[in-house]
């Protein structure tokens, strides 16, 4: 690796170096639920992966013992009209199935009742087990003559506990995406350390440094430990740490922080801190307590669910109480068992999940992953976008936006020859400096007698010149001055980089982090929709406002380390907004963890998408409005679900119990079975029509027009 000037020390790093595999955990598991909002959140669980096959599993395996169950079941082919053999053993084979069903496949919900009793929060699961043993206990009385026939609910148990574990297994699916970002924080430090001991250097592993000892980092390999530069100076590579978007310059009795990357020399450090008293180790600390604190939300369906427990319950209690009063206490019976079957929420069991699945499904489609539901769901509320600057709003590399030529040359022959200068450099600057020429279709000649100094520029000899490109310290070293237009590019923050020819300035270069043109639409289309746009970054202020004013930025946050950016998005909660922060770094983290939600970018560090609830596959910052839709879209269809759902049960219970008795109306079992059947597929075909919507960031900012 070459170096340039202390100006190009101060160049976009390129994000890209660093690796961001994208492997996800599926996580699931139902073994705690609590109540069925409860189990949305499935990061919490211990199951993982497996639970998810372990309910498919389930799922089909009770789906062919409930075909023999509801076949052959005496009342269900009396509904359809069809006729049943009339061996004995046919009336046996429902009872047998059943049972299975109710133990096996309804074992989940049972387990996940129980639990919620204890816990005193009643919810679906109650309910759902309620509903179970209640149609268990009424079937096998029916089926042994203690009860009245039509009390036979053999078919609508399996009926039941195969569309819950449909539901469940939609569920857990949808939600079974989660990555570590803890895990990534600590992948950031390297696996070996070279340790100083005595005249030798000993490889160790870096949780076995001592404050005091003195460690070997060579160029481009990261730094095991919080320390201070013993010997050695280099151009450190921050941006995964403190958000500074250029490498820092750091010259022997500076600190350094772990995990960031020396870019171009080798350095001997001194540790000054290890294992939880790093600063990497405080971001770790700020992205788990950020993420804990987001994740005891109340969700809406936790609240149906204890409604409806309760609506189900009282109507039976008020049902056995009431028929008996008025002479008809075998009715009561019927009647009290009938509310409790018929209130079992088949169809509120996948009001959520559904939506949730074919959200999720479309938002892939459009390059929107969604991790956690609740993020998806807070989207729709938020006023306020918080855009990281570097690798979110611009490219987060360096590129040239500007040549000016001194004397006779013109500006192709001073890029041309900065190019070829730079041509065996490694440099950011040197591949800004080179792609320029590419993209302007320039002859690069070859070069020779190539050197670079660090903090200084490099030297070749092109055609018969000596080329030399850098920033102040060459100027200082030739005694010749810089151009005049270099102090304007110096008040926009941009990076300065000058051309001699045999110690002559024939040029100067403007090298800056280039904004994204898609940001620009981005903002726009936020701004129509009534949303303040705020961007933050650890670059200096004349930097920031720069790309401010080019993109028409409501405010700006500059010159921001990583504990002060989760703390600028408590601010502007502070001030009553719902903030969404979108950002690609390990600075990022804790502000997105910190935020109403967390808006990865794919191009990212793992990091930042572990502390994140939506991770965008692509950098187009459009995608933002493509989130916002899918937001809003959702929860219209969970609501309305939910009306549906509820709706079914508001309705279908009172005429279950025999409120309408007094005007000879009464709603039979089998009416109450299909209307449940119904407000199931109204439910589903609902959900579908989310895939009519179009989440591609063009088609999102298109509608905004």
């Amino acid at each position: 690796m070459t170096s340039h000037t202390a100006a190009q020390d101060d160049a976009p790093s390129d994000n890209s170096a660093h690796e961001r595999h994208r492997d996800h955990e599926q996580h699931g598991g139902h073994e705690h639920h609590s109540g069925h909002g409860g189990h949305s959140g499935h990061g919490g669980h211990g199951g993982h992966g497996d639970h998810v096959a372990q309910f498919r599993r389930l799922f089909w395996i009770m789906l062919v013992l409930a075909v023999p169950v509801v076949g052959f079941n005496d009342m269900f082919a009396d509904l359809i009209g069809y006729s049943l053999p009339e061996a004995a053993w046919v009336w046996w084979v429902s009872p047998a199935l059943g049972t299975v069903v109710y133990f096996w496949g309804g074992w989940p919900f049972l387990s996940a009742g129980l639990g919620e009793a204890r816990a005193r929060k009643p919810g679906m699961m109650l309910l759902i087990a309620l509903a179970l043993t209640v149609a268990f206990i009424a079937s096998w009385g029916a089926t042994l003559r203690l009860l009245d026939h039509e009390l036979n609910f053999w078919w609508e148990l399996a009926l039941l506990v195969v569309i819950m574990l449909l539901g469940h297994w939609i569920e857990m699916r949808s939600l079974a995406q989660t990555n570590s970002a803890l895990d990534s924080l600590a992948a950031l430090l390297p696996d070996e350390a070279e340790k100083v001991d005595g005249e030798d250097i000993v490889t160790v592993s870096p949780a076995e440094l001592e404050v005091g000892d003195v460690v070997v980092v060579r160029p481009g390999a990261a730094v095991p430990a919080d320390g201070r530069i013993t010997d050695g100076s280099a151009s450190m590579d921050e941006s995964m740490v403190t958000g500074e978007s250029q490498p820092v310059r750091r010259e022997t009795g500076d600190p350094v922080v772990a995990g960031t990357v020396a870019t171009d020399s080798g350095l001997r450090v001194e540790i000054t801190a290890t294992g939880d008293d790093t600063s990497l180790a405080g971001i770790q600390k700020l992205v788990s307590d950020a993420q804990g604190s987001s994740s005891r939300a109340q969700r809406l369906a936790d609240k149906a669910a204890a409604w409806l427990f309760w609506f189900a319950l009282g109507a039976a209690i008020i049902t056995a109480i009431v028929w008996p009063l008025v002479g008809l206490p075998d009715s009561a019976v019927v009647r009290t068992i009938t509310v409790l079957v018929i209130a079992c929420p088949h169809a509120l069991g996948l009001a959520i999940p559904l939506v949730v699945s074919i959200a999720t499904e479309r938002a892939a489609r459009g390059g929107v992953l969604v991790k956690d539901r609740l993020a998806l769901e807070s989207m729709r509320t938020v006023d306020t976008v918080l855009f990281d600057k570097t690798g979110t709003l611009t490219k987060g590399e360096p590129t040239v936006t500007a040549v000016t030529p001194q004397g006779e040359r013109g500006e192709d022959d001073v890029l041309a020859l900065a190019a070829a200068a730079e041509s065996d450099s490694e440099h950011p600057l040197a591949r800004a400096i080179l792609g320029a020429a590419q993209a302007r279709g320039l002859h690069i000649a070859s070069a020779r007698d190539f050197s670079s100094s660090p903090a200084v520029g490099v030297r070749a000899e092109v055609d018969g010149a000596v080329i030399e490109v850098g920033g102040p310290h060459l100027l200082t070293q030739r005694e010749v001055n810089e151009l005049e237009v270099a102090q304007s590019w110096r008040d926009q923050g941009a990076i300065i980089l000058h051309v001699l020819a045999d110690g002559d300035v024939i040029g100067a270069l403007r090298l800056a982090d280039e904004v994204r043109s898609e940001s620009r639409d981005a903002v726009e289309a936020l701004h129509a929709r009534g949303v303040q746009v705020v961007m933050i970054t650890g670059d200096a202020q004349a930097v920031a406002d720069t790309v401010a004013a080019e993109l028409d930025i409501d405010r700006v946050f500059a010159g921001v380390r990583p504990e002060d950016k989760s703390a600028k998005v408590a601010e502007l909660q502070g001030e009553g907004r719902t903030v969404a922060m979108v950002g690609d770094g390990v600075n990022d983290a804790p502000a997105l963890a910190q935020a109403d939600v967390g808006i990865a970018i794919g191009a990212g560090t793992d990091v930042a998408i572990g502390s994140a609830g939506v991770i965008l596959a692509s950098s187009d910052p459009r995608s933002v409005l493509s989130v916002m839709e899918l937001s809003r879209a959702t929860y219209r269809k969970m609501k309305q679900n939910l009306w549906w759902a509820a709706g079914y049960n508001l309705i279908s219970v009172p005429l279950a119990a025999g409120v309408l008795a007094p005007i000879g109306f009464v709603l039979p079992m089998s009416i109450g079975a299909l209307l449940m059947s119904a407000s199931t597929v109204v439910v589903a075909l609902n959900a579908q029509t989310l895939r009519r919507l179009d989440l591609t960031p063009a088609a999102a900012v298109a509608r905004q027009g």
